[in-house]
């Protein structure tokens, strides 16, 4: 009885180099896009809010007021 011999290499990820540098160039752009989104997200949520009201002492002035 004679074996059938199906050709599966050009259906896999190492030998066909067409497909493979197409899936390694998206992953590539998923992973550069993704930084980028990652590092926007990051300064929205760590962005500068305004001056913070400062209770500076009245003793510490330019002209010091002392009771």
């Amino acid at each position: 009885m004679e074996k059938e011999f199906i050709d599966n290499s050009h259906k896999d990820f190492g030998h066909n180099w067409v497909s493979s540098s197409r899936f390694i160039w998206l992953c590539q752009v998923f992973v550069v896009v993704a930084f980028i989104l990652g590092g926007c997200y990051g300064l929205y949520n760590h962005r500068y809010q305004g001056k913070p009201p400062v209770n500076v002492p009245e003793n510490t002035l330019y002209n010091p007021k002392y009771k």
